[in-house]
C-alpha cells in the first residue's frame, strides 16, 4: 500500500491491480488564470462521469509532476512566488475513487514595466508600428515570458517576409526590482536579401516549368517569408505530390542571395476510388470516380464521376486547366447527365458548364493559410425534363397553378433549355472544412438567365450566406449560419422561374423539424409548392462528450415566400433538438432529433397529413 500525505491530510492509495479512480478535480485560489487552463496543463484528469466514458485513475508519480508543473506554468506567465499551499484527496467511501483539491497561492506578481525596442527602422511604418503596440499594450501586465517569446517569433517573420531571412532578434530584462520588470528588445536585421538559384528536386513526370510557373517568386525577387510559404500551398494544391518542401538554404547564401530548395515527392496520378454511405435522405449511396491528375502534362486534370442514391443518380465528366493568365486563375469545363428524384419533383439534365475560378490565399499572424477567397465566373447551358409529383395531379384546384408554372396538367410533366450566367464568390478563415471550429465563411451568388441570353427562362437570382464559428472555454463550439435569397423576374409569369429553381426548406441540413422540402408555400390541398424567396437561420453548440463522441444542441428558423424579395420575420418556422456526432477521418457521423415548434397547418406529406412533429436526420458531416 502507499500513503499519500499533506499537510494534516492521508489516504490510501491501492495497488496496481485496484487503481482509484478521480472522480473529480478542482483547482481553489486560482484568480489570474483560469481555472479550465490550469487544469489543461495536468495530465492528472478526471472522467467525464458518463457510462460509456474512459475512466482516469490516480498515479502519485504524475500527481507530483503536476503540482511541480502548475508552479512553473504560474511562473512563466509572471507569477514567480506562486506556490502549490496545499491540496486534499477525499476518498470515497467504497474506496474506489478520490476528490482532489489543488489550494494555489498565486502571490505577487512581477508587472512589466516598461519596453525598449532597437533596430525596427527597416520595416514599413505600418509593420513597425503595429508590432511596438503590441509589445507595449502589455504595459502594467503580469511579464508573460511565452507571450514574449511569440511575439519575438513574428518580429523574426515580418522581418523574414520584408527581406532580412538573417535578421537576429534578441530580448533581455533587468532582475525584478518591488516585482516590477524592464524589457529590452535589439534587433539586428543584417543585409537586405534577395532570393538566389532555386533548385527542384524529386519530380520525375512533373516538369520544372509545372513547378516554378507555381512558385510565387523568382530568382532575383527581394526575398519573402510569406512567398515560400504561399509556394508550398500552391504546389500541394495541384494534386500532384504527396510531399512538397520549399525550404530556404542560409548556410549555402552567396552575399545577398538566399538559394531556395524545392523537394517533392510525387503521387499516383491515375486514382480510381469506390465509396458507399447512408443517410436518413440519400438511402444507400453508391460512387465511384476516376481521376488522372496531370493530364497531358501542365498538371490538367480530368475525371469522370458517377453516384447513384434515393435522391440522385447520374455521371459527369470534369477537365481542369491551371495557370491561366497566372497561377492563381483556373479554367474547368464539365458536362453531365443527372437524374434528381426531390420529393416535390424529378428533374432530368443532360448539359455543361465553363467556369473560371480566381483563388488567394493569405496568411494570417501565426503564418498560416489562414484566409482562402475564390471568384468564380460560369456559363451553364443545360436541357431539363422535369415532373411534378403525382398527387399535384389530383388537385384540381391546382390546375391553374400547374399551367402558369409550365407544366402539362395532365401529366405534370415540363421541359426547357436554361442558359445563365453565374458568379461566385467564397471567404473563408476556416482551417477544416469537414469540421470548423473557428472562424467565418462568407458565401455570394448571383445569376442570370434569359433578357440577352437564350433559352425558355428569365430570372435573377441574388442569394448570401455567412457562416461563424468560435471556440468557447477551450473545449465548446459555437456555430452560426444564415442564409437569404430571392428569384426576380421582370413579369408575372411563373414560368420565367424553372420549378426546380424554386426555394424549398427542410431536411438534414436546413429546417430539421420537417423532412426534405416540406417547408415552402403549399397549394389549397397543402402540396409543397417552392417560393421565390428563402431565409434561414441555425445555431448548434458543439460540446465534447468522451473520445471521438460530440454532443450538439441546436435551434433552426426559417420560411420560404411566394414572391421575390418578401422576408417576414413575423412568419418563421422554428425547430429545436440535441444531436450526435461521432468523428471519423472522413468526417463526423451526424444525427440530429427535431422537434417543430411552429407546426405548418395543412401540410402534405407523401399525400397525408402531417401529424408527427419531429424529425430523426442520420448523415455524414456537420449541417453547416
Amino acid at each position: 500500500m502507499l500513503l499519500l500525505m499533506a499537510p494534516g491530510i492521508s489516504v490510501r492509495a491501492q495497488e496496481d491491480d485496484e487503481l482509484l479512480e478521480v472522480a473529480s478535480l478542482t483547482i481553489e485560489g486560482a484568480m489570474a488564470i483560469e481555472e479550465s487552463t490550469l487544469k489543461d496543463q495536468l495530465a492528472t484528469r478526471a472522467g467525464s462521469g458518463l457510462p460509456w466514458s474512459e475512466p482516469r485513475y490516480f498515479d502519485r508519480d504524475r500527481f507530483d509532476a503536476d503540482l511541480q508543473r502548475l508552479e512553473a506554468y504560474y511562473a512563466d506567465r509572471g507569477y514567480p512566488d506562486a506556490r502549490i499551499r496545499t491540496f486534499r484527496v477525499d476518498l470515497s467511501e467504497d474506496q474506489r475513487s478520490v476528490a482532489i483539491a489543488i489550494v494555489v497561492d498565486e502571490g505577487m506578481p512581477d508587472v512589466l514595466r516598461s519596453v525598449r525596442v532597437d533596430g525596427l527602422d527597416v520595416l514599413p511604418a505600418g509593420s513597425r508600428d503595429r508590432l511596438e503596440g503590441e509589445l507595449r499594450a502589455t504595459v502594467g501586465q503580469p511579464f508573460d515570458r511565452p507571450a514574449l517569446d511569440a511575439w519575438r517569433v513574428t518580429v523574426q517573420r515580418e522581418l523574414g517576409d520584408h527581406g532580412y531571412p538573417r535578421a537576429e532578434v534578441s530580448v533581455s530584462t533587468d532582475e525584478p526590482a518591488e516585482h516590477e520588470i524592464a524589457v529590452g528588445v535589439d534587433v539586428a536585421p543584417g543585409p537586405p536579401s534577395a532570393v538566389g538559384d532555386i533548385v527542384i528536386e524529386g519530380n520525375a513526370s512533373v516538369s520544372d516549368t509545372v513547378v516554378r510557373r507555381s512558385l510565387d517568386f523568382r530568382e532575383g525577387d527581394r526575398f519573402s517569408l510569406s512567398a515560400i510559404g504561399r509556394s508550398q500551398r500552391r504546389l500541394y494544391d495541384l494534386d500532384l505530390f504527396q510531399f512538397v518542401n520549399v525550404e530556404t538554404r542560409l548556410e549555402e547564401a552567396r552575399g545577398d542571395a538566399i538559394p531556395v530548395r524545392v523537394t517533392l515527392a510525387e503521387q499516383k496520378h491515375r486514382r480510381l476510388e469506390f465509396r458507399v454511405g447512408y443517410g436518413s435522405e440519400e438511402r444507400l449511396r453508391g460512387e465511384a470516380s476516376w481521376r488522372h491528375v496531370n493530364f497531358f502534362g501542365g498538371a490538367r486534370t480530368a475525371g469522370i464521376e458517377g453516384k447513384w442514391s434515393a435522391l440522385d443518380r447520374g455521371a459527369r465528366a470534369t477537365f481542369t486547366q491551371p495557370y491561366v493568365l497566372g497561377p492563381a486563375v483556373s479554367l474547368a469545363l464539365s458536362g453531365e447527365r443527372w437524374f434528381a428524384d426531390e420529393p416535390a419533383y424529378e428533374l432530368d439534365t443532360v448539359g455543361g458548364r465553363i467556369a473560371l475560378t480566381y483563388e488567394r490565399a493569405s496568411r494570417g499572424q501565426a503564418g498560416d493559410f489562414s484566409t482562402t477567397t475564390t471568384l468564380t465566373g460560369s456559363v451553364v447551358f443545360e436541357k431539363q425534363e422535369f415532373a411534378i409529383v403525382t398527387e399535384a395531379l389530383a388537385d384540381l384546384s391546382f390546375r391553374d397553378e400547374l399551367i402558369a408554372l409550365g407544366l402539362d396538367p395532365r401529366t405534370g410533366v415540363g421541359r426547357g433549355q436554361l442558359m445563365s450566367v453565374a458568379l461566385d464568390f467564397r471567404r473563408s478563415t476556416t482551417s477544416d472544412l469537414l469540421d470548423s471550429q473557428q472562424g467565418y465563411v462568407l458565401i455570394g451568388h448571383l445569376e442570370q438567365a434569359g433578357w440577352w441570353l437564350p433559352g425558355n427562362y428569365r430570372y435573377a437570382e441574388v442569394r448570401a450566406e455567412g457562416r461563424y464559428y468560435r471556440t468557447i472555454a477551450g473545449w465548446a463550439v459555437v456555430a452560426v449560419r444564415a442564409r437569404a435569397g430571392t428569384l426576380a423576374t421582370d413579369g408575372e409569369l411563373a414560368t420565367n422561374v424553372p420549378f426546380f429553381k424554386r426555394y424549398f426548406l427542410g431536411g438534414s441540413s436546413s429546417l430539421r423539424g420537417w423532412g426534405r422540402f416540406e417547408v415552402s408555400p403549399l397549394s389549397a390541398a397543402g402540396l409543397s409548392l417552392g417560393g421565390h424567396s428563402l431565409l434561414e437561420m441555425s445555431t448548434e453548440i458543439r460540446v465534447p462528450v468522451t473520445g471521438s463522441l460530440n454532443a450538439v444542441a441546436f435551434v433552426d428558423a426559417g420560411n420560404v415566400w411566394s414572391e421575390s424579395w418578401r422576408f417576414e420575420l413575423s412568419s418563421l418556422r422554428y425547430d429545436a433538438g440535441p444531436g450526435l456526432r461521432y468523428m471519423t477521418p472522413i468526417g463526423p457521423i451526424r444525427a440530429d432529433l427535431a422537434f417543430q415548434l411552429a407546426p405548418i397547418d395543412r401540410l402534405l406529406v407523401d399525400g397525408e397529413p402531417e401529424t408527427r412533429h419531429w424529425r430523426l436526420h442520420v448523415s455524414i458531416g456537420q449541417a453547416f
